[in-house]
């Protein structure tokens, strides 16, 4: 593997776990604040990330790379609303697969076919990342601001998220 490419992994790793504390920050602020559905699907959305930045700590090393955790800023800890939280969970997944888009297009300038056979996976998950936020925020829209009935249901579908099979699908599915 060459060293521009093992240096962009290195940086996705740290960007996968910054999503993980992101996310775990969130949840913690959705729990203190009320909406326990939205925790839950938190919490689970942050063990995802983690699976993500193993899944590019394990390629790294299989492929003889080695990989290196950094320093992370603490994240966001405040939000003026849950409608602000998806806001940024959106604004963040779309910086994750821009990120990752960055990473493909070098695979494919020094045509590394493994790594980029590699990043399809995740290029296809960050499709349904983006689109699952959109659809959240679509519904918190819909219910208007405040802690409206609306927002009480969002909060309630978003902990049924948390516990359906297709949410630990996806969470076994990163695993592998």
């Amino acid at each position: 593997m060459k060293k521009n490419i093992e240096n962009a992994i290195i940086e996705q790793i740290q960007k996968e776990e910054h999503s993980s504390r992101l996310y775990l920050q969130m949840a913690i602020w959705c729990e203190a604040n009320g909406f326990p559905g939205a925790a839950a699907f938190l919490y689970k959305h942050s063990d995802e990330e983690r699976l993500h930045q193993l899944k590019f700590i394990h390629f790294l090393n299989d492929r003889e790379g080695m990989a290196l955790l950094k320093s992370l800023d603490p994240p966001q800890n405040e939000f003026p609303s849950l409608k602000a939280v998806f806001e940024k969970i959106l604004d963040h997944e779309k910086y994750i697969s821009a990120s990752i888009n960055e990473i493909y297009g070098l695979t494919q300038q020094e045509k590394d076919y493994t790594t980029a056979n590699f990043l399809q996976w995740f290029i296809n998950e960050q499709i349904e990342e983006e689109s699952k936020m959109r659809a959240i925020l679509d519904k918190i829209k819909l219910a208007g601001d405040g802690l409206t009935g609306g927002l009480f249901l969002i909060d309630k579908e978003l902990g049924d998220l948390a516990t359906t099979p297709a949410a630990n699908n996806s969470t076994q599915k990163a695993a592998e």
